[in-house]
């Protein structure tokens, strides 16, 4: 059973940390194990992520990578779409809150003497950690030559067909259109393609960059984060808009990977004891730890005022209507002073109980700051917060998709449904003829 002082941690995630911790220690001494911590978050904010997106001029590409950065076609800082490319240079378009995380806009394949190889070598391909390619049409040969040199060069590639919704609304016309068929005879086009070059099991994905949240999209992206090494996973996970419930949730358990850690540096940097409440004990945090920490999670989850606006313009409610299902405490300035305030509410039985719980995890602790019991206030406090923000996002995002103006899933379902009765009230009437 989960630790009753972590009624929101599994007794799996506790097993894991466990583990982490062990292995952590395992081959050095605390001290040493600190400093390492150290070296991980100052580099964290450091990560480089490089991703290519090219395909055929008119294929969406800038359409796609505003949608992978949250941003609509006409947003500050979008990539323009409808331009006609006369150039050979790749355009970067960085995540805004994460400006080391790029999407590179490379120059459109598929001219009458294109070539793969002279191609990658132009736009640079050793810059790229992996390349998206972007079909709206059938699978073509710039595609067959292009997805061929990138694996030769031993790059990863991610096959994505887009304007998957204009190719269901044309195929609505006819008669004998069926959805599903119709996604099956998209992707099996395009993955008879790849598997003549020599792909194995090659997947391809369907997106529609203006209904994210039909087809593909989440798929993409959950399989780019798995794919990539643990460092570039994390900030690629962190950079994403929070514009559904699924990165909500990854983004949580991405975060949650760390807290450990941070209560650990916390713990042993400290320099500032803090009373606790009604209580002759106290412990010792770096505060500025924490700020930092909780300001990430802030912008993490899309609940700075920039990111509420403009979540507000594309889903047709008031920022107020969003604000109003918020109820964590740090919606109000975040600082050392909220940050002691948040330490110092936590109960003393909880705190003295998970100081108890940790020691075992840490061999010297005790002695180093104000050991465990600074470890235990401060996993308990970013814990808490981590999960109370992430709830406020979930409830953002709840109260946002109750309007079909911003994901027309909700129609599409209903649409469904009333064709499901109609078959049902026909075969009635057959039956009783």
């Amino acid at each position: 059973e989960s630790p009753a002082f972590l009624p929101e941690t599994p007794a799996e995630e506790m097993k894991e940390i466990e583990a982490e911790i062990k292995e952590t220690l395992a081959n050095e001494d605390l001290p040493s194990a600190v400093g390492k911590i150290r070296d991980y978050f100052e580099q964290q904010d450091r990560v480089e992520l490089n991703i290519a997106v090219t395909g055929e001029s008119g294929s969406g590409k800038s359409t796609i990578i505003n949608a992978f950065r949250g941003l609509g076609d006409e947003d500050e800082g979008s990539a323009p779409t409808d331009v006609v490319e006369t150039t050979m240079k790749p355009t970067a378009y960085p995540y805004t809150k994460y400006p080391n995380v790029k999407l590179w806009d490379l120059p459109g394949i598929g001219t009458p003497n294109f070539k793969a190889e002279e191609y990658l070598k132009q736009v640079e391909f050793q810059r790229y950690d992996f390349f998206i390619i972007i079909a709206s049409d059938r699978f073509r040969e710039c595609h067959a030559h292009l997805a061929a040199e990138i694996v030769k060069l031993k790059k990863r590639f991610y096959f994505v067909r887009s304007k998957i919704d204009s190719n269901i609304s044309a195929e609505k016309r006819k008669k004998t259109f069926d959805e599903q068929n119709t996604l099956d005879k998209i992707r099996n086009d395009c993955t008879r393609g790849l598997k003549r070059i020599g792909v194995d099991s090659p997947v391809v994905f369907l997106i529609s960059g203006h209904y994210l949240a039909l087809y593909d999209f989440n798929h993409l992206q959950e399989t780019m984060e798995k794919e990539l090494p643990q460092h570039k996973r994390h900030v690629l996970m962190l950079a994403l808009p929070n514009i559904s419930l699924e990165i909500n949730e990854r983004k949580k358990k991405e975060l949650q990977k760390d807290i450990w850690k941070l209560a650990l540096l916390s713990a042993t940097v400290a320099a500032v004891p803090i009373p606790i409440v009604n209580a002759a004990l106290s412990f010792t945090v770096d505060a500025g730890i924490l700020v930092k920490e909780l300001i990430k999670y802030y912008n993490v989850f899309s609940l700075d005022p920039a990111s509420l606006q403009k979540l507000a313009a594309r889903s047709g409610k008031s920022v107020d209507e969003l604000k109003s299902v918020l109820k964590s405490p740090l919606h109000t300035k975040i600082n050392k002073d909220l940050v002691i305030k948040l330490l110092t509410g936590s109960t003393l039985v909880a705190v003295d109980a998970a100081a108890e719980y940790f020691l075992g995890f840490f061999p010297g602790l005790g002695s180093i700051a104000a050991g465990s019991l600074s470890f235990a206030a401060v996993y308990f406090t970013l814990k808490h917060c981590l999960h109370g923000l992430a709830e406020d996002a979930r409830k953002v995002l709840i109260v946002a998709v109750q309007t079909s103006s911003w994901d027309i899933s909700v129609e599409k379902n209903l649409c469904m449904i009333i064709k499901l009765l109609v078959i049902y009230v026909l075969l009635s009437r057959i039956t009783l003829l």
